[in-house]
C-alpha cells in the first residue's frame, strides 16, 4: 500500500481554534494524506455511511453527538481503523473508547507528527495483512480459530468474531505464536505498531474484548494471562484432536 498517495483519512474533530482544525488538516494533507474535516458526530455518521476511509480520527468532544456515541454507531456498519483523541488524563474515557471499538488513541494536545506516525501504523499493519505480507501464513488455524489475512475476518467454529482491525492484529499475533508466550510490548509493537507506554492498557483492553468475542463463539478461554510475562493462546486437548 502506498499511504502517501492512496490513503484517505477521514478526520472527524471539534477544537477550540478554527484555525488549529484547520492546521492539522493541511498537515495531514503534506504528510500525504487525503482528508476530510467534519466537525459534527452526527454529520460525520452520515457521511461515512455513504464514504469510504482507510481511517478515521475522532475527537470524543464533540458538539451534540458525543465522540462515544459517533463510535458506537460506526461499529454498526463499519470497521475502518479508528483513531481516539482524547483529554490528557482521562484514562477513563481512553478505556471506554478502546471498548467500544477504538484501534487506539492520543492523548490532547497531540503532535501532529506523532498523529500521522500513529495513522501510518494503523494502515501498514492492515495494508500489509490485506495483502498477505504478514511472515506468516495468509490464513492460520489454530483449534477452531481460523484467521483470514486477505479478507481480515476471524472465525470460531465457523461463526464470525466480528473484529475490530486491532483486535484482528492482535489476535493474529497470538495465532501466529500459539502456544508461546508473548510479551505486552512485542504485542503493543506487533500488533499496534507502536512502542507500549507506561500506564498503558491498550493491550489490556483488547485482549478483555478479544476472550468476550472468543466466548460468546463457545470458546473455552483460549487467551491465558502468564503473570509478569504477557500472553499465550492455547487450544484444549478436544480442539488439539478435531
Amino acid at each position: 500500500m502506498d499511504i502517501k498517495h492512496e490513503t484517505k483519512i477521514h478526520y472527524n474533530t471539534i477544537c477550540p481554534a478554527l484555525p488549529f482544525r484547520r492546521l492539522l488538516a493541511e498537515f495531514l494533507q503534506l504528510e500525504g494524506f487525503a482528508t476530510s474535516a467534519i466537525h459534527n458526530g452526527a454529520a460525520a455518521v452520515s457521511h461515512c455511511r455513504s464514504h469510504d476511509y482507510d481511517a478515521i480520527v475522532l475527537d470524543i468532544m464533540l458538539p451534540g453527538m458525543q465522540g462515544l456515541e459517533v463510535l458506537a454507531s460506526l461499529r454498526k456498519f463499519t470497521a475502518t481503523p479508528v483513531l481516539m483523541l482524547t483529554a490528557r488524563g482521562e484514562e477513563t474515557d481512553r478505556i471506554v473508547g478502546l471498548e467500544m471499538g477504538a484501534d487506539d488513541y492520543l492523548p490532547k494536545p497531540c503532535n501532529p507528527r506523532e498523529l500521522a506516525a500513529r495513522l501510518r501504523a494503523i494502515l501498514r499493519r492492515a495494508g500489509r495483512q490485506a495483502e498477505g505480507k504478514t511472515g506468516h501464513e495468509n490464513e492460520l488455524l489454530v483449534g477452531q480459530t481460523r484467521l483470514n489475512n486477505a479478507e481480515r475476518s476471524a472465525t470460531y467454529a465457523g461463526t464470525d468474531l466480528k473484529l475490530t482491525s486491532a483486535e484482528f492484529n492482535v489476535l493474529g499475533v497470538l495465532l501466529a505464536e500459539a502456544g508461546t508466550i508473548v510479551d505486552k510490548e512485542s504485542l503493543c509493537q506487533l500488533a499496534l505498531g507502536r512502542e507500549l507506554t507506561a500506564y498503558d492498557r491498550s493491550i489490556d483492553v483488547h485482549i478483555s474484548k478479544l476472550r468476550k468475542k472468543l466466548a460468546n463463539a463457545g470458546a473455552e478461554n483460549p487467551i491465558v494471562s502468564v503473570r509478569g510475562s504477557g500472553y499465550q493462546f492455547t487450544v484444549t486437548a478436544d480442539e488439539a484432536r478435531s
